[in-house]
């Protein structure tokens, strides 16, 4: 899911934000800390630098997609977990 969300940053970036502010919200649901986004990006620049074949425009385009991907969630995750714990 996570790759096809890299293309729809460029196909829908309205829908994907809604997207992404609603699995955000999940996430805060269940607990996942947003310490463990960078770690993913970085695994999976490394998957799409293994299978790009030295194609540095598909390798920038999956790297600023993802980044931004990673610090919309993150920052949902920050301000929702904000909003729960002030409703608690």
């Amino acid at each position: 899911k996570w790759m096809a969300m890299t293309l729809e940053m460029y196909r829908e970036p309205k829908r994907l934000v809604e997207e992404l502010s609603a699995l955000g919200l999940r996430h805060v649901s269940y607990s996942v800390p947003s310490e463990l986004f960078g770690p993913f990006v970085t695994a999976a620049m490394q998957v799409v630098r293994m299978v790009a074949d030295d194609d540095d425009a598909a390798i920038e385009a999956f790297s600023w997609s993802m980044s931004l991907i990673s610090r919309i969630l993150m920052r949902t995750i920050t301000e929702g977990s904000t909003i729960v714990m002030t409703a608690i």
